[in-house]
């Protein structure tokens, strides 16, 4: 007689159940095979030119060997409104025989004998099925998940899991950190120990959330994990521990989410299948979700423990991620959501203090704090400060949510925090005097290209002057972009107004130097007749003055940054003087110019020629104009900021 036949046979019931739950838990996971196999039959049948999903892997990690049940789904076919699925009976049989093993732990004449009775009403109604056709509310009555429209066996199965899972709990023979157990090994004591380490180390996070109760046991030569991660069926985290191979089978509803977990076990090693898209009439309203396999090969105890710790670790961060990506994208890009999301937990602080401290709320009352100076109603953090620093700022923001709550900080504190936080990072930012610097960037850039042109003869050589006429006017269209951002921030932003009348002038040394790079093709294309010599000798001491004065303009923009109510004389000084060489460099290009005139007028007796050199060197001496008149704004706006004036 088998062991467990005689201690059934001793009326000693409640000794076999562990077991007898165990059994059930995988007969859960083999009937939830099933039903999906059925469902996929019925979408073949619906369309035979799609190509039928393919359930190896289910069907392998459930435990079901019979090969026929791979080729079931596409041998299914239509005829009339009946689904003919060949072998039914066989499939009906095994339905029957795991709804049987589901609710043998029940206890009888207790709240879960209505359990029992229907599962004896559905395995009548399996019995009493003929041959291998199915019509639409038969099929309806076994896969739909629907409440409120009557009882179906998928229902049945799902209720029966909510109760052997409940009864795990109470049962389990042990607990390990937390976990409920029952009928471990020697050796899985310290894995399931090891998991727990990770699971307990980031659990605070959740704060008073609900989930990641753990239960283990073993089945045959496997260790099974089973982690509550949530209440949706759909939503199901179950690992697999055989040998040092651990084998993880995920579901999820949002497929963002699911990206975003194996994201964070592919940074332990995890190596995933590619995920499929189910659907199933009772699961996430009949839409998709998503089921992958994630597996760790370890190479001794050691590094599997540290799998399974890393494992445990990352749970958490998976309760509520999408309703904290929905907040986090009214601030920036979804893209910047997940990254800010995926820091977070990297950092291991999480979402859910900033959720419950109020989310969105702390945000806006920080933005709305600063004022109109800074931020205006319907504004985008990312549109004020810019995606980077708005990803940075926020990633902060939730870390300090998640430290001061584990301090015992009030809500009210939080929100203080926060607008503190984000007055540190506008202060850490000088994003006008950035934009300024980045468009001077490409006025020296502009200058530069002039420069070694002439001093490689490229006004020689129409293909590289062409080349670089190319490169200047991207240069000049990305310039033009700054200033129509700068426009775009003034009309919202008060502050931003002195500096968009200034970057509006600096623009024109852009526009003159993209000009006299035009001009320089021209020049290369043929009026460069008598250029050798004393012209060309003139015309590069000009682009060496031009290149000189935009090279004092970056300088002066980066020490006009730093400036303030604290600077020092020395950086006061730096300042001056970098604005009074560019007012040199202005007076002499003018000088400059009368040379280059002069030299054309000595060695130059083409028309076409002359009139292109007289305004290429016209184009030059101009953008130092503009350069000075940009410094002496610049000269304003910098004493202004520090509370005087010159």
């Amino acid at each position: 007689m088998d062991k467990v036949d005689v201690v059934a046979s001793l009326g000693q019931e409640q000794l076999l159940r562990p077991a007898w739950i165990t059994a059930a838990l995988a007969a859960n996971d083999r009937l939830k095979v099933y039903l999906s196999l059925l469902q996929a039959a019925q979408a073949h049948a619906d369309q035979p030119t799609t190509t039928s999903l393919d359930f190896s892997d289910e069907l392998s990690s459930a435990g079901i060997t019979s090969p026929w049940l791979k080729d079931l789904a596409a041998t299914a076919f239509r005829t009339g409104r009946l689904l003919n699925i060949p072998e039914l009976p066989r499939l009906a049989a095994m339905l029957r025989d795991d709804l049987l093993t589901m609710a043998r732990p029940l206890n009888k004449g207790t709240s879960e004998a209505a359990l029992t009775e229907r599962a004896s009403d559905w395995c009548a109604w399996l019995e009493a099925l003929n041959g291998d056709t199915l019509d639409d509310e038969q099929l309806r009555a076994l896969t739909s998940g629907k409440r409120g429209k009557g009882d179906s066996f998928h229902i049945l199965v799902m209720d029966l899991h909510k109760t052997l899972n409940h009864m795990a709990a109470e049962l389990s023979d042990d607990v390990v950190d937390g976990a409920h157990v029952w009928q471990l090994a020697k050796q899985d004591h310290p894995r399931v120990a090891a998991f727990m380490r990770g699971l307990n180390r980031t659990r605070p996070l959740k704060l008073d959330h609900p989930g990641l109760d753990t239960a283990a046991t073993r089945d045959g030569e496997r260790l099974l994990l089973q982690n509550d991660i949530g209440t949706n069926d759909a939503h199901v985290l179950v690992i697999q521990v055989q040998d040092l191979r651990i084998t993880l089978t995920y579901s999820d509803l949002h497929r963002q989410r699911f990206g975003f977990f194996q994201n964070m076990l592919g940074e332990i090693g995890a190596q995933w299948s590619m995920p499929e898209a189910r659907t199933s009439s009772g699961l996430n309203a009949g839409k998709a979700f998503f089921v992958g396999t994630a597996t760790f090969d370890s190479k001794d105890e050691e590094s599997l423990h540290r799998a399974l710790e890393g494992i445990g670790s990352r749970i958490v961060f998976l309760i509520d991620w999408n309703r904290a990506r929905k907040r986090l994208v009214q601030f920036v890009s979804k893209a910047s959501a997940v990254a800010i999301l995926s820091e977070t937990a990297r950092r291991e602080a999480g979402h859910m203090a900033w959720l419950v401290a109020g989310a969105e709320r702390l945000i806006y009352g920080a933005m709305q704090a600063l004022g109109s100076d800074y931020f205006h109603i319907g504004d985008r953090l990312d549109q004020v400060l810019g995606a980077a620093p708005a990803e940075e700022f926020l990633i902060e923001a939730l870390s300090l949510a998640s430290q001061s709550t584990q301090q015992g900080h009030s809500t009210a504190l939080i929100g203080d925090e926060t607008r503190l936080l984000l007055v540190r990072h506008l202060q850490r930012r000088r994003d006008e005097f950035d934009l300024l610097s980045e468009h001077a960037a490409y006025c020296h850039a502009l200058a530069e290209g002039l420069r070694d042109a002439l001093a490689h003869g490229h006004h020689l050589k129409r293909k590289a002057a062409d080349k670089l006429a190319e490169r200047a006017k991207e240069w000049e269209h990305q310039a033009d972009l700054m200033v129509m951002r700068s426009r775009s921030r003034a009309e919202l932003q008060p502050r931003w107004r002195p500096f968009t009348g200034l970057i509006e002038r600096a623009d024109d040394v852009a526009d003159y130097l993209e000009e006299a790079t035009f001009l320089l093709s021209l020049i290369a294309e043929g009026g460069h007749e008598g250029w050798k010599g004393e012209v060309q000798e003139a015309m590069l001491r000009l682009t060496d003055e031009v290149l000189n004065a935009t090279q004092d303009h970056v300088k002066a923009l980066a020490i006009a940054g730093t400036l303030n109510d604290q600077s020092t004389a020395e950086d006061h000084e730096e300042f001056v003087a970098a604005l009074w060489r560019v007012l040199n460099a202005e007076r002499r290009c003018d000088l400059l110019l009368r040379d280059v005139r002069r030299a054309l007028m000595r060695h130059v007796s083409d028309a076409i020629t002359l009139n292109l050199g007289t305004e290429f060197a016209l184009a030059l001496e101009r953008s130092t104009d503009a350069l000075l008149a940009t410094g002496f704004g610049l000269r304003k706006l910098a004493f202004s900021r520090m509370g005087g004036s010159l």
